[in-house]
C-alpha cells in the first residue's frame, strides 16, 4: 500500500456537496489500504473575497495583517472535509500550517517554504486518521502566519510529499489532466498521458494554468511524480515525471499562450557596458520580472532594447526606466500592452532540426508577424499582437498535428 498525498483546488471544494464528494474520494482511497495526507485550497472565490476585504481596509494591506486574513479560507475547509469524512466513517484530523509544522522564511504573502515538521503527520497516520493540510500557509521562525502567493497549495502539497517521501501526489481539479493547448481555444485539443517535468515547467511559465511553477519545480527537485486529474471523473489524467525516451519521440507536446504581456522599448540607448545591468537591475530590485530581451545590433556607438514585463507591472517598470533613460541620454521609450505570448514546448526539440521554422513559417502564412523570440533548449515563444493570440494557437497546434491521436 502507498502513502498519498492528495490536493483539491477551490473548484473542488467549492460547496458542501463538493467537499461530500472529496470526502467520499478520499474515504476510497483509505479503504484501499492507503495512508492519505489531503491539501486543500479554500472554496472557489473565497480568496478573492478576503483579499477584497483587505483593501476596502486598506490601499496597500498590512502584508503581515493580510496573510491572517487570507489564510483563514483554507482553515475553513480542513475543519468541515475532516466533519464529512467522520460522518462517512472515516477517522480524520485537521491541522494547521502552524500545527505540521511548514515552516517558512519571513516573506509574507509569498513566503516559500524552508522545511517541514512531520512528526504530528505520521502519529495521525499511524493511529489509521487521514490527515487535512490547509494549503497556502505556513509559518514563519517568529510563528506568525504566512502565505506561499496565489496558487500556493499546489506547492504546499508537493511539499508535503517530498518530506514524507510519498509515493505520489495526486493534483485533483475541474480537468481532466495536462492538454496540447486549452481546449476553450481549440476544441480539437488532447490529453497528454505523460510529461516530463521540465516540459511542465516550460509549460506553466508561459501560461499554462493547471499546475502552479513552483510545485513542478519541487516536484523535480525531490523526484515527486505528480498525477495531474479530476475531482469529477474516474478517468486517467496526466502524469508528470522524470524524462524518458518516449517523451523524447514527441517532437512538441503543447502550445501555450500568455496574454498578460506588455513590451517596453528604449530607443538610442548608449551602447556601453554596465547600461543593461543598470537597468534590468533596477527593474529587479522592484521585484518585476522581465521576460524577454532584444538588444538591436549597435551603429555609432548606440542601440535600442526592448524587453516585456507583465501587462499589471508596466506603470511601476515605466516609473523606473525613464528617470535611467533620462540619464544616460536615450531617445525616448516606447510600450505598447497589446501583445501576447505564444510558445511551443516539446523535449523532443533537442534532438530534431527545424521546429522553430516550422513555427515561423507556420505564423507567417497566416499574416501572423513576429515581434520578438525567445528560445530555450525545449521551447520556442514568439511575441505577437494579442488579436492574434487565439489564431495563433490553433495555427501552431495543427501546424505540429497535436490534435486527434497524435500524443
Amino acid at each position: 500500500m502507498a502513502l498519498v498525498v492528495q490536493k483539491y483546488g477551490g473548484t473542488s471544494v467549492g460547496d458542501i456537496e463538493k467537499i461530500s464528494h472529496v470526502a467520499k474520494r478520499v474515504k476510497r482511497a483509505r479503504d484501499a489500504g492507503h495512508d492519505v495526507v489531503v491539501v486543500v485550497s479554500a472554496m472557489a472565490g473565497e480568496t478573492n473575497r478576503l483579499v477584497d476585504l483587505c483593501r476596502q481596509v486598506m490601499n496597500q494591506p498590512d502584508p503581515r495583517e493580510y496573510d491572517v486574513v487570507v489564510s483563514t479560507g483554507e482553515q475553513v475547509v480542513v475543519g468541515l472535509l475532516s466533519m464529512a469524512l467522520k460522518k462517512a466513517g472515516q477517522d480524520a484530523i485537521s491541522l494547521l500550517g502552524h500545527q505540521v509544522a511548514i515552516h517558512t522564511d519571513n516573506s509574507h504573502t509569498r513566503a516559500r517554504i524552508a522545511r517541514i515538521t512531520d512528526g504530528k503527520i505520521r502519529e495521525n497516520l499511524k493511529a489509521g486518521r487521514v490527515v487535512i493540510v490547509p494549503g497556502f500557509q505556513g509559518v514563519n521562525e517568529k510563528g506568525d502566519i504566512t502565505t506561499l502567493g496565489r496558487g500556493g497549495s499546489d506547492t504546499s502539497a508537493v511539499a508535503l510529499a517530498a518530506a514524507l517521501n510519498a509515493d505520489t501526489c495526486e493534483i485533483y481539479t475541474d480537468v481532466e489532466g495536462i492538454f496540447t493547448t486549452d481546449p476553450n481555444v481549440v476544441p480539437e485539443a488532447v490529453k497528454i498521458p505523460r510529461i516530463s517535468y521540465d516540459e511542465m515547467l516550460e509549460m506553466a511559465s508561459l501560461g499554462a494554468k493547471v499546475l502552479q511553477i513552483r510545485s513542478v519545480e519541487f516536484a523535480k527537485k525531490y523526484d515527486v511524480p505528480l498525477h495531474v486529474r479530476s475531482t469529477f471523473s474516474e478517468a486517467e489524467g496526466t502524469w508528470v515525471t522524470r524524462e524518458d525516451r518516449e517523451m523524447e519521440k514527441v517532437v512538441v507536446s503543447g502550445v501555450t499562450f500568455e496574454k498578460n504581456e506588455a513590451k517596453v522599448s528604449i530607443r538610442h540607448v548608449p551602447d556601453h557596458p554596465g547600461i543593461a545591468a543598470r537597468i534590468f537591475g533596477a527593474i529587479a530590485d522592484a521585484g518585476i520580472n522581465v521576460d524577454m530581451i532584444i538588444q538591436n545590433i549597435s551603429h555609432d556607438g548606440f542601440t535600442d532594447m526592448t524587453f516585456t514585463v507583465p501587462k499589471g507591472d508596466l506603470e511601476d517598470a515605466l516609473s523606473i526606466v525613464r528617470p535611467i533613460a533620462d540619464e544616460i541620454g536615450a531617445k525616448g521609450i516606447l510600450t505598447d500592452d497589446k501583445v501576447a505570448k505564444v510558445s511551443i514546448v516539446g523535449t523532443g526539440m533537442r534532438s530534431h532540426s527545424g521546429i522553430a521554422s516550422r513555427m515561423f513559417q507556420a505564423l507567417a502564412d497566416d499574416g501572423i508577424n513576429i515581434q520578438m523570440i525567445s528560445t530555450s533548449e525545449i521551447k520556442v515563444s514568439c511575441v505577437i499582437e494579442s488579436k492574434y493570440t487565439e489564431l495563433a494557437v490553433r495555427v501552431l497546434h495543427n501546424a505540429f498535428d497535436l490534435g486527434g491521436d497524435s500524443v
